[in-house]
Parts: structure tokens; sequence; C-alpha cells
């Protein structure tokens, strides 16, 4: 269900899609992120995507004008996993309140896997 924002001259409607690609887009600039990952249907495997997929790892609930986003990531070894999960919290929270106008009411940041990077 999108998300719809009223005022006195009409209402906007924003695609859930298009709050995934602004959450996405946001997540892949905090440190400490590799990527976003996809759950594959078989045994549960985790894909890295590419970042123009980005927004595949992130599922978007639209809910009374109050959204929740969920985001399945992974994180680069030997960083701190709750620092890393709290600057993506507040930078996604940020960006899609300021761009859309709209309540984040949560963000929920869902660990796939740690990657080793050379």
């Amino acid at each position: 269900m999108p998300g719809k924002l009223t005022n006195d001259i009409g209402t906007i409607a924003i695609d859930d899609h298009v709050l995934a690609s602004i959450a996405g887009a946001s997540a892949m600039e905090c440190y400490g992120l590799v990527g976003m990952a996809a759950k594959s249907a078989a045994g549960g495997l985790v894909e890295l995507l590419k970042r123009e997929h980005s927004s595949k790892g992130v599922k978007v609930h639209t809910e009374n004008d109050e959204i929740t986003i969920d985001l399945f990531v992974i994180v680069e070894f030997g960083t701190r996993i709750s620092v890393v999960a709290n600057n993506i919290i507040e930078k996604v929270k940020y960006n899609i309140e300021h761009l859309t106008g709209m309540n984040v009411k949560k963000v929920n940041i869902n660990v796939q896997g740690v990657r080793v990077q050379k």
C-alpha cells in the first residue's frame, strides 16, 4: 500500500518501491556496510546485491501514514554491528522523513552475513 500525504490542496501517493529505493540508497552510504542482501528460496542462502538492485534488500510496510522498513544487510568484518546498525537506522529514518515528509515508525536491521574484505 503506498504512503499517502494529504493537505488542503490534495493527496500525494508515494509508492513503496520509491520508499525502498530511498532506504536502500541511504543505507549504502553508511560505513561498515558491504551491501544489501536478498534471501533466495533455496535453503536460506544469502545473495549480495549490486548497488543498482539494493532496493530488493528492503521491505516497506505502510500503515496509517507511518512507515516500517526492514533492511537485509551484509556488514564488514571487524566493525561493530550495533554501531553500523544504529548509523543505518538514523540515516534511513532521516532521509525518508526529510525527502517524503512521512513519519518512520520503525527501521529494522536484519544482518544476513559478515564479509571479510581484502
